[in-house]
């Protein structure tokens, strides 16, 4: 059983179609790229994996329990975290709080333990301080940990948004355009921290992008869409090398 089955995916906005019947496995521990032409539906695909929206019909699946109808945090707990296209950091917090929002499903004490410092309140944040500089470590910001959000360099940005999504400890996680706007120093760094979260947090990477650079050299597989419909799936030699993905691209 793949980790992720999606089956006959489909959404509809008003008489706009924006996804129709899109099939898709991603396999434990694989790394898989969803690309398109801008306007082709794959945050769309994303905002439905994670409950954001509602499919019209079709199915999806993640270690064969359903999600469709399941809010968003409920598929937080059931495995599933993201990025977004859009950097979206508490930008006034400091970035050690940044990742423990992401342990939030790990939470034990009761409010009025919290409201105290009371109770099983002081264990917990330390413990829960010691593992989100563990996290931190992993991506060279641990000795950033007070800095506000805000104040960090776009790139590590970028890096502490992954970062607090792999603090809810998923099965999947979904990263949406990660290189947006970076130089192609940074992006090579970031094929390499994906790499490296991969193989250190034993997680399975759906990722959207556009920089077809990344694309081919960090994917093992690509689903291609346009106008919200699979165009064609397989490997990145096979894909970026079919006639109708270039004419999409290209629009000729």
């Amino acid at each position: 059983m793949a980790l992720l089955e999606v089956t006959d995916l489909g959404i509809s906005f008003g008489g706009l179609r924006a996804v129709d019947e899109l099939n898709m496995t991603v396999e434990q521990g694989a790394l898989v790229g969803l690309i398109g032409p801008n306007g082709a539906g794959k945050t769309t695909v994303f905002n439905m994996l994670t409950g954001v929206y509602r499919p019209t019909d079709g199915g999806i699946r993640l270690d064969g329990e359903n999600l469709v109808g399941k809010k968003p945090h409920e598929i937080c707990k059931m495995g599933i975290a993201r990025t977004f296209q859009n950097i979206r950091l508490f930008n006034k917090l400091p970035v050690l709080d940044n990742v423990k929002t992401g342990f939030h499903n790990e939470v034990t004490y009761t409010l009025p333990e919290s409201l105290f410092h009371a109770g099983s309140y002081r264990k917990k944040e330390k413990q829960m301080d010691e593992k989100a500089m563990e996290i931190l470590k992993v991506f060279d910001l641990d000795g950033q940990w007070d800095y506000k959000a805000a104040n960090l360099p776009y790139g590590k940005q970028r890096k502490l948004e992954i970062a607090r999504a792999l603090a809810t400890d998923p099965k999947l996680l979904l990263l949406d355009e990660p290189a947006a706007g970076m130089n192609p120093n940074e992006t090579a760094e970031l094929m390499e921290t994906i790499e490296l979260v991969r193989r250190r947090f034993q997680v399975t990477v759906l990722l959207i992008e556009h920089d077809m650079k990344l694309v081919s050299g960090i994917c093992e597989y690509l689903y291609v869409l346009n106008f919200g419909r699979l165009l064609a799936q397989g490997t990145p030699v096979e894909v970026l090398s079919n006639p109708e993905v270039v004419t999409a691209y290209l629009g000729g």
